[in-house]
């Protein structure tokens, strides 16, 4: 009987060591700032804006846009900072015996405007992206390569509209534009939250649809911080916290939190 006891004492123990070497990713989102400074851009030669869109007289646009982050609208002003991009983790998720683990993402905010207002022979406009609808969802791979994190492998697709704000001129209208956007996956540094190095956000009503109206509850962060390298603040200095995605004529290039400018 005691040698019983003895075995199912140092099985349970084994158990519990596991437990805590191996926690699984909690759902929650992930906020970043996108840098402007050019950066952040969008070339419409790649996918010209037809003649006609601003006015009868005007001519195909194909030239580049640059952009920078709106703050994202909160039930709670400033709630979320100065961050404009949201994409949520759906699932909870568990390693397996190789360190990989897997959940669903989706965006479920976004907030740019153009650096400057384009010039057009119909005015000058100023251009807002936001999110349009229901989002697609994909999925992300996670690899635990230490102990206090890894990298992760996320493709992003994103339904968007792009809105045309008259400077002034002979049109005084909003125009629209809706399109789709798919980012490739690239590996991207995580670690786990612990502590308060790095920056963590309560859930929050945010504006899903750039009307400016708080409108959606979503989840706070979690206990996984993309960008941010598992070696630690001392690894910022190698800029791995600044995340770019392109895709066809788009490039969007955020940072994962205040913690992480200096190195952009």
């Amino acid at each position: 009987m005691k040698k019983s006891v003895g075995f199912a004492v140092v099985l349970l123990l084994g158990l519990s060591h596991l437990a805590v070497a191996d926690p699984a990713i909690m759902p929650g989102i992930d906020v970043f700032r996108t840098l402007g400074g050019g950066k952040t851009n969008y070339d419409f030669a790649k996918n010209p804006i037809p003649a006609g869109f601003f006015c009868e007289s005007s001519s195909r646009f194909t030239k580049r846009v640059a952009f920078k982050g709106l703050p994202i609208e909160t039930g709670i002003p400033g709630q979320l900072q100065e961050m404009d991009t949201i994409v949520e983790r759906l699932d909870e998720a568990m390693f397996d015996p190789l360190g990989v683990a897997e959940t669903r993402v989706r965006f479920r905010a976004l907030s740019m405007v153009s650096i400057e207002p384009i010039k057009t022979s119909c005015g000058a406009f100023h251009v807002y992206v936001t999110l349009a609808g229901k989002q697609p969802i994909t999925k992300m791979q996670i690899y635990r390569t230490q102990e206090r994190g890894g990298s992760f492998h996320a493709p992003l697709a994103a339904n968007v509209r792009l809105t045309f704000l008259p400077v002034k001129g002979r049109n005084s209208r909003k125009l629209e534009l809706k399109g789709k956007v798919t980012f490739p996956g690239q590996d991207i540094p995580w670690s786990f939250r612990n502590g308060t190095d790095i920056k963590q956000f309560r859930p929050a009503v945010v504006d899903t649809n750039g009307d400016l109206i708080p409108d959606t509850r979503l989840p706070g962060t979690s206990n996984f911080a993309a960008g941010y390298p598992p070696e630690g603040a001392k690894a910022l200095g190698s800029c791995s916290c600044c995340l770019c995605h392109s895709a066809d004529g788009e490039e969007h290039c955020t940072v994962s939190g205040s913690g992480c400018q200096s190195c952009c």
